[in-house]
């Protein structure tokens, strides 16, 4: 495994421009099977597991070439179905949970698909049972080889439109079910249906295809199903996770950074959470700058309570930026407790940050209240280990904030998810090199 070593304490100054974000990427480019056409998408971030999906593509013979750094095109026109249940194949998809949204795709078009089941970050129960009843909904047959640890769904008779509930608003299940809808007889209706700009992308980019999707940015979805699709051109939006870390970099490190091309109306409410954390940032034109700060004061309530920070669905706060808050809210001004309320695990990384002297308690496997050190007191540097992609960013940030020398093991977890991150660090004057 590789590792960050970083010498912490300093101040940071320059611009950044966020990759394409990751959680569209893995959608739009699955999406690139529902059809025969070439279809080009721009902005792609050169990140392991956006590398992981390309490779996966062209293992069952789909058309790709490389037009510059960040765009590609896609040509999904023969699929070779045979390789999905070899022995390679099902390792590697293993290895990406974001492999599970080429399900959809492939049921729709060709009738069936075999999935291992997918791996990913360690954050909790993450079901995927909103997938599966979504395609038995529409008529595929579904079963789990527990042997082999194998999924596999069939439509012998392709799949049929309906009005259905998914259980959860999960992103990746809208993502995956609307894909295998957009070729399905009939009409679907999907209520419950995730909103996030990810999921208003795929729809977006799917209709440039020719399906029909109404109801996008909203919670009900209505598809009707159509008998081919074409291709397109795609571009993905700035990655909101990568801008909302860079934010708190910025307080973290009392640094004056700029933000470039942010896309700021697909933020939500990520600008104004960080505000309530006393965080100043300036919207220019469609960039961010956050000046240097020496302090920052969480905001309470009206009645004087302590401000809670929690996660929820789309438009709600992102879960993907908790880990991140958590870490800035140790050097502000005050207290705040942080909820996470979707994964049961992505909070225990917090053992490290006490142990760079933090004052956090860990109340249970969903909240944590952070006492703020005002920057009175400074982390200090220690060696830890990245348990998935956002919290392994959170300790970054911290690490760059504390005295003296930090090392950060398995950076493989940040690589899947932040390209470059030590090669743009050094470019604001940070002191990190991998080994």
């Amino acid at each position: 495994m590789g590792a960050f070593e970083v010498n912490g304490g300093k101040k940071l100054k320059g611009e950044l421009i966020p990759q394409g974000a990751k959680n569209e990427a893995l959608q739009v480019i699955s999406a690139v099977l529902l059809t025969s056409s070439r279809v080009v998408i721009k902005n792609i971030p050169d990140i392991l597991d956006v590398n992981n999906l390309i490779s996966l593509l062209q293992d069952l013979d789909v058309k790709v070439e490389k037009l510059s750094p960040d765009s590609y095109a896609f040509q999904a026109k023969d699929v070779n179905l045979d390789v999905l249940a070899s022995p390679v194949f099902q390792e590697k998809s293993a290895r990406l949970r974001g492999s599970i949204m080429m399900i959809g795709p492939l049921l729709t078009r060709y009738r069936k698909a075999y999935m291992a089941r997918p791996g990913g970050d360690k954050i909790g129960r993450r079901r995927l049972d909103t997938h599966f009843l979504g395609f038995e909904k529409l008529g595929a047959k579904f079963n789990f080889e527990e042997d082999n640890n194998l999924f596999s769904v069939s439509a012998d008779g392709g799949l049929t439109g309906c009005n259905m509930l998914l259980d959860e608003a999960s992103v990746t299940g809208t993502a995956n079910v609307l894909m295998a809808a957009s070729l399905a007889k009939g009409t679907t209706t999907i209520y419950n249906a995730a909103c996030e700009p990810y999921v208003q992308q795929l729809c977006r980019m799917l209709n440039s295809m020719g399906a029909k999707i109404s109801g996008i940015s909203s919670n009900l979805l209505v598809i009707e199903g159509v008998s081919q699709l074409g291709g397109c051109t795609h571009t993905i939006l700035p990655d909101m996770i990568e801008i909302g870390s860079f934010i708190g970099l910025a307080a973290m490190t009392q640094s004056d950074i700029t933000i470039k091309n942010t896309g700021f109306e697909h933020l939500g409410i990520i600008p104004s959470t960080f505000r309530r954390l006393g965080i100043e940032l300036e919207r220019v034109g469609d960039d961010i700058h956050i000046p240097a700060q020496e302090n920052y004061e969480i905001d309470t309530f009206l009645d004087g309570s302590i401000l809670t920070v929690s996660d929820a669905i789309w438009p709600g706060f992102t879960p993907d930026l908790i880990s991140v808050v958590l870490v800035v809210a140790t050097q502000a001004k005050g207290s705040v407790l942080i909820h996470q309320k979707m994964f049961e695990s992505r909070l225990f990384f917090v053992d490290k940050l006490i142990d760079m002297g933090a004052q956090i308690i860990l109340c249970d496997p969903h909240r944590a209240t952070v006492i703020g050190l005002n920057h009175e007191h400074s982390l200090r540097g220690i060696s830890m280990t990245s348990p998935d992609i956002r919290a392994g960013v959170a300790l970054l940030i911290a690490a760059l904030s504390a005295q003296g020398k930090s090392t950060i093991h398995n950076i493989e977890q940040i690589d899947r998810g932040y390209q470059f991150i030590d090669k743009r660090l050094r470019a604001l004057g940070a002191d990190i090199v991998r080994k």
